[in-house]
């Protein structure tokens, strides 16, 4: 059997490890633009600041493609998906065939339409190269100040790496606070609080409409609002959306988001997809839609690479998780952050004193939102509840204690949650 994989993150991990352990003759193939050995993402801003060594990026051995006995094809690019055929076409017009292929592209960094994006200084912020190109031009060219467009957690984590490496930083949000995908209003206080108190200029409701300056580089940016701020980075941290563009002209089924079954499969038998291209079900917002999380898409990769080598495995789909490190306060998302509309039910406390931040949302006794700030040492407890959907209803005024754990619930539930699928990989 051929294998062949279009990219080189967690989901082509998840596959191509799930692929070995039931297939260990099959062919397989990876091809990736990207010149690197798997890398861990979320890792870049640590390389951007300066705290990690690049060999500490690595998200696998770097024997990992000879012990799986992958043929690679590192910095090709497939230019298109010949999904009748079963056949690739590279960059430089070479083909390659396929039996089963898993479209593992990633996303797309979101860049709206703003005058003078093409001068020298502007990055986006979502890969290995643009860590490597940032400190570069840094280090090279007299920055001192620096604009960051978005103030989601993309956003958040290149502002860290730049006031690392010295320079004075300005995040412009769209909405009117940060994260407002991912906490809810008093979390995203806490946080703008902390990062006023360390010299961050948030300015929200506002965003850049025109990057201004020369040929020798950027000297400012205009506002919405007509304000103009001296800078000489931009870096646009807004977010990613699925890269689709390889089945556009394919009749392989798309919206936001390449359409799966829940055996990771497109509706072209022998094709998959998995990872941040992919739409996959919500579990507690009832829609099917694309969730950017590394550890879904390892699971999705997983669960196709099973399926691709004759293993039978299903992906239930999932929700949104998020976990967060900002200028050293830690944070966790889980599912909803705030309570949609009437019928929820929400426990919290705030401790001003320690600047710790909980929250519980519940509907008809079970969890779908868990918010923590500060304290987030039992998040996975919560996680797990979620997942299983598990009724908390006799155990809802204890939630929030410190000593609550899966101790705290009904035996049926405990084994349940021991043995059940859910929980572990």
């Amino acid at each position: 059997m051929n294998y062949t994989i279009i990219g080189n993150s967690a989901a082509a991990v998840g596959a191509i490890e799930a692929i070995r352990r039931y297939d260990r003759k099959g062919e397989i193939v990876v091809v990736s633009r990207e010149p690197y050995s798997v890398y861990s993402r979320p890792l870049i801003s640590h390389l951007l600041a300066g705290h990690i060594q690049e060999n500490r990026i690595f998200y696998r051995e770097k024997d990992f493609y000879k012990r799986n006995r992958i043929q690679t094809f590192l910095r090709r690019e497939v230019k298109a998906i010949q999904a009748r055929s079963n056949h690739l076409l590279l960059d430089d017009g070479e083909r390659l065939g396929f039996e089963k292929l898993l479209i593992a592209t990633g996303g797309c960094p979101m860049i709206p339409p703003v005058k003078g994006i093409d001068r020298r200084g502007v990055f986006t912020f979502t890969t290995w190269d643009d860590a490597k190109e940032i400190r570069r031009y840094v280090r090279e060219n007299p920055v001192e100040s620096a604009v960051v467009i978005g103030g989601g957690l993309i956003g958040l984590k290149a502002m860290e790496a730049l006031m690392a490496s010295g320079l004075r930083v300005t995040v412009t949000e769209l909405m009117d606070r940060i994260l407002s995908a991912t906490f809810d209003k008093k979390a995203s206080e806490m946080i703008e609080r902390q990062l006023k108190a360390r010299g961050v200029n948030l300015i929200t409701e506002n965003t850049v409409e025109e990057i201004l300056g020369s040929h020798n580089g950027i000297e400012e940016v205009l506002l919405k609002d007509g304000r103009r701020l001296k800078c000489q980075v931009v870096i646009f941290g807004i977010g990613v959306f699925p890269n689709i563009g390889l089945v556009k002209d394919t009749p392989i089924r798309y919206n936001k988001g390449i359409r799966v079954n829940a055996h990771m499969e497109t509706n072209i038998s022998g094709i998959y997809a998995a990872g941040d291209v992919v739409e996959i079900p919500d579990i507690l917002l009832d829609t099917v839609r694309p969730i950017a999380i590394w550890p879904n898409a390892y699971r999705q990769g997983w669960i196709a690479g099973c399926n691709m080598a004759g293993t039978p495995r299903r992906y239930e789909g999932s929700f949104a998780m998020n976990s967060i490190e900002i200028c050293g306060i830690p944070t966790i998302s889980v599912g909803m952050a705030e309570a949609p509309e009437n019928g929820f039910e929400i426990i919290q406390e705030f401790d001003s004193k320690s600047g710790t931040y909980k929250k519980i949302i519940l509907k008809d006794g079970v969890i779908v939102g868990a918010l923590f700030i500060g304290e987030i040492d039992r998040a996975g407890i919560y996680t797990g509840l979620i997942r299983e959907r598990i009724d908390v209803s006799g155990v809802k005024d204890i939630l929030l204690r410190e000593d609550f754990g899966f101790i705290s619930l009904p035996r049926e539930y405990r084994k349940h949650l021991v043995r059940g699928e859910g929980v572990f990989l």
